[in-house]
């Protein structure tokens, strides 16, 4: 524990330590040896240090009497003359006391060299140069532009008179003069009348694999010539047909088949269009293709017939070269027909067909035609157009947007190859085939 100061320990409470006079150095005190203290008891006294008595031969550290000899006693701790040094701003620039040397931070006489005092932060004579002051933001004289008149400006005003009428006739037109929408849906898997066996099928297409489409013919004068009169000769098929077919006229063919007829088809030659003498390409000129076939009015007219009110089971159309003889038209590649016992029209499709017409009644007569133009990009556009007792019935676009999945290509019948008339039998049908235009009921423009 400590119960007291070092200096009252070493220095006793009556006796200060000697003060150094002006001048000289403090004296060193010397330390002598003293007892404890008779008012501290024995247990608790605490011995002093003493320190080690000093040699008689050393000498005793005493201050000189009197101040060091180069300082007079007048000069201690007196201030130098002058200002302190960093009191330089009561000096003024004009008259520097001679006592400050070149380093004691004076600035140089005068004002600071880019300082001049008649323009000193002073603007240039005048506006700006940019500033006009005759016209400075003037608007142009008179209103604005787009102002006029007092009436003009409020256009909350309705414009003076009646309201127009509003004509939706305009905004609406007629839809009814716009073409059908192609039947993009109208497709069927199976004919709701008669259906063909899918082996028959697969006859058909792999008779069309073996004798694929052949180049266009070149006609000989013989053909050209019964092509040029419109006297087409009917080819009666070799195999599955059970009837008969008879020239009655020139141009005009007459046919009739037995109940247990199977599908037949029954093609012309020449064929109606012949890509080396109607190609529009070739010409330049546009050709329509057209013949008429009439379904007999009554039983009688065909003896194998039972009853009148039976389906006509009759398929006009046209195919590309060579077509199975024991297939109906449009049921292959290359072939399209429009059938009469569901009124479905077929392109290269052996399923149901698509809805087109109204079945066929007997004692009418029906067309069918085919007109083939040339468009820019050296291609051949076709269309395809069906007539029922003389008036156009229908008709669509070769070409036009079908089902990409259930559609088959139209090669064949673009105007690249040779396209002959296809007259599709199935059972017991009388007919009349007609070539000769003076016996149409359609007239061609």
């Amino acid at each position: 524990m400590c119960f007291g100061s070092k200096e009252k320990q070493l220095y006793n409470d009556s006796d200060d330590a000697p003060r150094p006079a002006p001048g000289q150095f403090p004296q060193q005190p010397t330390y002598a040896d003293s007892g404890p203290k008779a008012s501290m008891p024995q247990q608790v006294q605490q011995p002093y240090y003493s320190p080690a008595p000093v040699s008689p031969a050393s000498p005793q550290y005493q201050a000189p009497p009197s101040a060091p000899p180069s300082v007079p006693p007048s000069a201690s701790y007196q201030p130098p003359a002058g200002p302190p040094p960093a009191e330089l701003s009561s000096v003024t620039h004009s008259n520097p006391p001679a006592e400050l040397s070149s380093g004691d931070f004076a600035p140089p006489p005068g004002p600071p060299p880019p300082h001049k005092k008649d323009s000193d932060f002073a603007p240039p004579p005048g506006p700006p140069p940019g500033h006009n002051a005759a016209g400075d933001f003037a608007p142009p004289p008179g209103p604005p532009p787009s102002h006029g008149k007092a009436a003009d400006l409020d256009y909350t005003a309705p414009p003076p008179g009646a309201p127009p009428k509003h004509d939706w006739e305009i905004a609406v037109p007629d839809t009814s003069l716009f073409p059908p929408p192609p039947a993009i849906f109208s497709g069927w898997y199976t004919s709701p009348t008669s259906n063909a066996t899918e082996e028959e099928a697969k006859k058909g297409e792999a008779w069309c694999d073996a004798y694929p489409l052949i180049a266009p013919l070149t006609l000989d004068s013989a053909a050209l010539s019964l092509l040029r009169t419109n006297t087409i000769r009917l080819m009666t098929p070799s195999t599955n047909f059970l009837g008969s077919l008879t020239c009655t006229a020139p141009g005009v063919w007459s046919g009739a088949t037995q109940p247990q007829s199977t599908d037949s088809c029954i093609l012309g030659y020449p064929p109606l269009y012949s890509v080396r003498e109607h190609s529009p390409l070739a010409t330049g000129l546009s050709k329509t293709i057209y013949y008429e076939v009439l379904a007999k009015g009554t039983s009688s007219s065909n003896p194998f017939h039972s009853s009148s009110n039976e389906d006509i089971c009759l398929a006009i159309g046209y195919t590309a070269l060579p077509y199975p003889n024991f297939r109906m038209p449009g049921w292959h590649r290359g072939s399209l027909a429009v059938h009469g016992d569901d009124g479905h029209k077929f392109i290269n499709d052996r399923w149901g067909g698509k809805s087109f017409t109204e079945p066929f009644r007997r004692g009418e007569t029906y067309g069918i035609g085919m007109t083939f133009k040339a468009v820019a990009g050296g291609r051949i556009e076709t269309e395809v157009f069906f007539t029922r007792q003389g008036r156009m019935s229908g008709g669509w676009n070769l070409h036009e947007e079908t089902d990409a999945k259930e559609d088959l290509p139209v090669t064949g019948l673009e105007g690249y190859h040779d396209l002959s008339c296809a007259i599709g039998t199935y059972q017991a049908v009388a007919f009349d085939v007609i070539f000769d235009p003076a016996r149409w009921l359609y007239k061609l423009e």
